[in-house]
């Protein structure tokens, strides 16, 4: 099986070069995928066998000239056409014509001809994420059954039904019975259930009760051998179990490939403090940091298939060997990655972080019927004035401004001077040095606008989760875009979309959690169905708040198809602040990225492993996975500024969360984190479990990419000083006096 490399490969086969072919090519060039043109039409079917193009492209105009039917049997004759999509270009009176004769010769689609490069360029992209990301899928799908076929472990696939669905070769010898009896039917009830009773009943039992199970199964047919399993349900839409899949093995014990890897993340992970840490030189600190990522396994179901796959591959030749890597690339960018998370039981504060950040609201329903008045649009008031041009702010302002290229910039410090008005003066100083007015096409005085429309929108009554806080993850975004592998990696649309997402991630947060919108029966919870409220909400009102006035439209200016892809990748941002799939985001993260990344850096140094590099970095998969990490890093950078910069966050969000949990009490609502009573709660211990869960492994992981030696530092002093407070039994934000 052969897939195709990142580059895309298109055919076009025109009788002559007029106006719609060079659209097509030059669409081609946009879009970055690999062209070739032939006008010859007893060329075109060697042209195709020799590159196996994904994107054949036949002028269907001019049958007399050029016959495009006959050059369509004679590609879709040969094998390899299997997964090539075809389009056949026909005149505009022939729009109307029936499409079956077209799709019965082997058609994929028909395009009316439009000479427009827009409308060509639009059709690549629909072809290159509808049919040509579809086949791809299953190229991948066969790779996947080749691996489980070729597996050494035996894998079994049981429905809802708790039937069975699949089993691969090495089950059936694995059970002593032929696998094609299996299929249809229930373990339990099967002739070779006698065999292996404790197995199929342990394995039965796992599933009809629809949790998933990890141990050793003792045999008793004789063989004294033990028997890893493991059985993990398998989710599908709407979050209902669907699927359970099996995994089997067989060991001598105490040498179970299962012990081996929990003695592995053991030994990974047991040993590491922050304290020591804090000693090491920094080239000691990012070995020890890329150790750690390298050695980081997230129980997700798509990990297990991934190992499978890797070790299908030592025994395989060499194109199912490449086919597998390929697939095992397609795989990394699925949405298969979400861990199944728990928290320590003896840790309060971080069961209450994990039930209050990542639990969605479905899964905490609650029977009160309070209902959350509904905000409308805010109005722009007349009275609003344009903030004055960077060039006639007051001395203070801009004493205060002087800093905000470095990462202990003091946004508090603008915030004073500024009258809580610091977004909108740190994002024209911001926005002016990476030329966003002028990629946006928009005036100054639009941008200025819409910055006050912005910040007027968010809560200054919040502690924490106002304007302020907008203007921090602003500047750590505009940090983070300045460093030199995220500058080779991102465009000026990514670098637009992240300071823009940062700007407005926030907008109108009520100062509430999303679990607490859900448990209130909130209107916006109603709306957006209890997923990902306010970050959808964040995104939404931004957008109409921008779009319904020109004066402050900033993306009035802009070609519509460069304003869908920022948009989506405003929006795509957003909603990577949402917590729920943290562990997801970060997941893919390290294994789509860094690790890749490390092992492409540990190569000689040559030309063609720079282009290596530069084309893995540039891939639009890995581009959106670096932008969710950097504003996910942005938005919770807290234990990474210096401590008075530390304590002052920590000591606002503490408010926040002190306040909500008082407001469910009195409203009889569920609480959604307890141990943030303002009577009891240590925030020492609440910064300490946010750090440990949250922030250690994901800032290890952005600092193997990006190299941020400073950050680590402020997360390790930080860290060491909320220990001293809790070691001193101090439950506030400062030490006892002396």
């Amino acid at each position: 099986m052969r897939f195709h490399p990142d580059q895309l490969q298109v055919l076009l086969v025109f009788g002559k070069e007029d106006s719609q072919c060079r659209a097509f090519r030059q669409a081609c060039e946009q879009a970055g995928f690999k062209c070739t043109l032939t006008r010859e039409m007893q060329a075109v079917l060697g042209c195709f066998l020799s590159a196996h193009h994904d994107i054949v492209i036949l002028d269907h105009r001019n049958p007399r000239q050029l016959d495009a039917r006959a050059l369509c049997r004679a590609i879709r004759s040969s094998k390899v056409s299997e997964n090539t999509v075809i389009v056949g270009v026909v005149r505009k009176r022939d729009g109307d014509l029936p499409v079956m004769p077209l799709i019965s010769t082997g058609f994929t689609r028909r395009y009316v001809e439009n000479p427009s490069l827009l409308a060509c360029y639009t059709e690549l992209l629909q072809l290159q994420f509808g049919e040509v990301r579809s086949q791809l899928k299953l190229r991948a799908c066969n790779s996947i059954f080749t691996a489980l076929e070729k597996s050494q472990d035996a894998i079994e696939i049981t429905g809802e039904d708790h039937l069975v669905q699949y089993v691969n070769p090495a089950f059936g010898t694995t059970m002593g019975c032929d696998s094609q009896e299996l299929i249809g039917k229930e373990l339990a009830k099967l002739p070779a259930a006698e065999k292996k009773s404790e197995l199929f009943d342990t394995i039965n039992s796992c599933i009809k009760t629809g949790k998933g199970w990890q141990g050793v199964c003792c045999a008793k047919n004789g063989d004294n051998r033990q028997q890893d399993v493991r059985v993990i349900p398998v989710s599908g839409q709407g979050g209902k179990i669907r699927h359970y899949v099996s995994i089997i093995r067989l060991s001598d014990g105490n040498n179970s490939q299962l012990g081996k890897l929990r003695d592995r993340r053991k030994s990974s992970g047991g040993a590491r403090s922050l304290g020591s840490r804090a000693s090491e030189v920094v080239g000691q600190r990012r070995h020890s940091s890329l150790a750690r990522i390298q050695s980081v396994t997230m129980e997700a179901p798509i990990t297990k298939v991934i190992n499978i796959i890797s070790a299908a591959q030592e025994n395989s030749s060499e194109p199912v060997t490449e086919a597998l890597d390929r697939a095992l690339e397609i795989l990394r960018t699925t949405e298969l990655y979400s861990p199944q998370f728990g928290a320590k039981d003896e840790d309060p504060h971080a069961n209450d972080l994990i039930g209050g950040l990542i639990s969605d609201g479905l899964r905490r329903l609650s029977g009160n019927e309070y209902v959350l008045t509904a905000k409308d649009l805010p109005r722009l008031s007349s009275s609003v004035t344009v903030p004055t041009p960077l060039h006639d702010v007051p001395l203070q302002i801009a004493e205060a401004l002087e800093n905000e290229e470095s990462w202990d910039f003091d946004i508090f410090e603008l915030e004073a001077a500024t009258q809580k008005r610091a977004l909108s003066y740190l994002a024209m100083k911001i926005f002016g040095r990476f030329g966003i007015c002028e990629f946006l096409k928009c005036p100054e005085t639009t941008l200025r606008l819409w910055l006050q429309v912005i910040e007027s929108t968010y809560h200054a009554s919040n502690p924490y989760h106002n304007s302020s806080h907008a203007a921090d993850v602003l500047h750590a975004t505009s940090y983070f875009l300045s460093q030199e592998r995220v500058k080779r990696a991102l465009d000026s649309v990514d670098e637009a979309a992240a300071l823009i997402a940062a700007t407005i991630h926030d907008l109108d947060h009520p100062g509430r959690t999303n679990p607490f919108l859900c448990n209130s029966g909130s209107t916006l919870a109603i709306l957006y169905n209890d997923f990902a409220v306010l970050e959808s909400h964040h995104a939404s009102l931004a957008f109409q708040l921008t779009l319904r006035d020109d004066k402050s439209n900033i993306f009035k200016n802009m070609e519509r198809s460069v304003y869908r892809t920022l948009r989506q990748a405003i929006i795509d941002m957003v909603l990577a602040t949402e917590m729920t799939k943290h562990f997801e985001h970060l997941n893919k993260f390290v294994n789509s990225v860094v690790k890749p990344l490390a092992d492409l850096e540990e190569r000689e140094e040559t030309e063609a492993v720079r282009a290596d590099i530069n084309a893995m970095l540039r891939t639009p998969e890995n581009r959106s996975m670096i932008k969710r990490m950097m504003i996910k890093c942005a938005d919770v950078s807290n234990p990474c500024r210096p401590l008075e910069q530390c304590i002052q966050w920590a000591a606002r969000i503490s408010e926040e969360y002190f306040s909500q949990t008082e407001e469910e009490k009195r409203r009889n609502l569920p609480v959604v984190m307890p141990a943030f009573d303002r009577n009891t709660c240590s925030i020492p211990k609440s910064q300490m479990s946010f750090i440990n869960y949250f922030i250690i492994d994901m800032y290890d992981a952005w600092d193997n990419f990006v190299d941020l030696p400073v950050l680590l530092h402020h997360l390790d002093n930080n860290f060491r000083y909320w220990k001293d407070l809790d070691e001193m039994s101090v439950r506030g934000l400062r030490p006892p006096p002396n």
